[in-house]
């Protein structure tokens, strides 16, 4: 069965369980619109079929994107990033991006500094900091 060309199968970087990373990205917009991952056969899939394919980690099985729902990623190209580590996925999104039916998964997702700070003494995040350094 044909796979990827052993020149890019060397550049990946998987994580121990096989999976790469792919950030997915409307092409026109530059709008962030998930995260998925990916195995050598989906990212062989997605790119020769143009249909984004992502391996489910919680189902432990491939799916296209939109293959239920309707709402389906037209691939426009695919990045590996410098570190051979991060798929970028780029698409032409139809409807949702998003299982909750939001346009992205990054819809809710702003964590404001104080929810991520805990109460410190004043300049304490400066503390052992040293001008010049």
């Amino acid at each position: 069965m044909p796979g990827l060309a052993p020149a890019l199968a060397e550049r990946l970087k998987r994580t121990p369980d096989g999976l790469i990373a792919a950030i997915v990205q409307q092409h026109d917009t530059g709008e962030v619109l998930m995260l998925a991952w990916m195995d050598d056969e989906a990212l062989h899939r997605t790119i020769t079929t143009g249909r984004a394919t992502y391996w489910s980690r919680s189902r432990r099985q491939y799916w296209v994107k939109g293959e239920t729902s309707g709402h389906r990623q037209w691939v426009r190209e695919v990045r590996l990033d410098c570190d051979g580590d991060t798929l970028l996925v780029k698409v032409d999104q139809e409807g949702p991006a998003c299982h909750t039916g939001t346009r992205t998964c990054f819809d809710d997702g702003l964590i404001p500094e104080q929810d991520v700070l805990q109460a410190e003494a004043p300049d304490a995040h400066n503390a052992g900091h040293k001008g010049g350094e």
